[in-house]
């Protein structure tokens, strides 16, 4: 097993989430952290898992945002736009490389209200054009809600 984390420790109180979530993981699982480039670190690091966790696919995006972003008005969305695209189709390309099962972990931000910011819209909506590039390469998908899987793909 591969769990690859994509979390950055940027205060105190993630840093402290981050440490609770590798307590509670098994030490039969060899864990991978990297921000962004998720596809090659995991092609480099595969060995013989049969089952890859990538946690998560919201974190990955706020990495690209951070990285392309100065978080205030100056916001090159072509660029962000590119990269994302960029990098989830080579995570895309991995899953179909690679001779193992992938768990892909995301968030749905797009139930909720609009956010009151152009950064807020554009995330939402990068989110959601990652989610669905996923969800068109994935064999399953699942929503979890309450704690219990709905399944969405295939139809039930």
């Amino acid at each position: 097993m591969l769990f690859v984390a994509t979390a950055v420790a940027g205060d105190e109180e993630m840093r402290q989430r981050i440490e609770e979530h590798q307590r509670k993981r098994s030490a039969a699982w060899r864990t991978l952290e990297v921000t962004t480039q998720v596809s090659r670190q995991i092609l480099e690091k595969i060995g013989g898992a049969q089952v890859v966790i990538v946690d998560c696919i919201t974190l990955l995006v706020n990495n690209i945002f951070s990285q392309y972003s100065d978080q205030g008005e100056q916001i090159d969305v072509p660029l962000i736009k590119k990269k994302l695209i960029s990098e989830i189709g080579e995570l895309i390309e991995c899953i179909k490389r690679v001779d193992a099962s992938f768990i892909i972990v995301t968030n749905e931000v797009g139930l909720g209200l609009v956010p009151a910011n152009r950064l807020g819209r554009l995330y939402r909506d990068s989110l959601a054009r990652a989610n669905q590039m996923l969800a068109q390469a994935a064999d399953e998908v699942y929503m979890m809600v309450a704690g219990l899987p709905v399944p969405i793909k295939p139809a039930p």
